[in-house]
């Protein structure tokens, strides 16, 4: 028998990276959700300041985790 998995989607932020934001994405997910499987990055983006600095890097991750089916 075949598995299934369900799909969150999450934005993760930095002050420093697009990898330190995905990071803290997963590590959310992490904190309540069992069984993660795959994180897809699916867009970057960047907060601007008004000085025209990176004021945060931006990431949206898909994440997939193992579906609990009850019997």
């Amino acid at each position: 028998m075949g598995s299934v998995y369900k799909i969150v989607e999450l934005v993760g932020t930095s002050d420093s990276s697009w990898e330190d934001a995905a990071a803290t994405a997963v590590a959310a997910a992490g904190d309540s959700l069992r069984d993660l499987r795959v994180a897809a990055v699916t867009d970057l983006d960047m907060q601007i300041a008004d000085d025209g600095s990176i004021a945060a890097y931006r990431v949206k991750v898909k994440l997939s985790f193992k579906h609990e089916v009850s019997a």
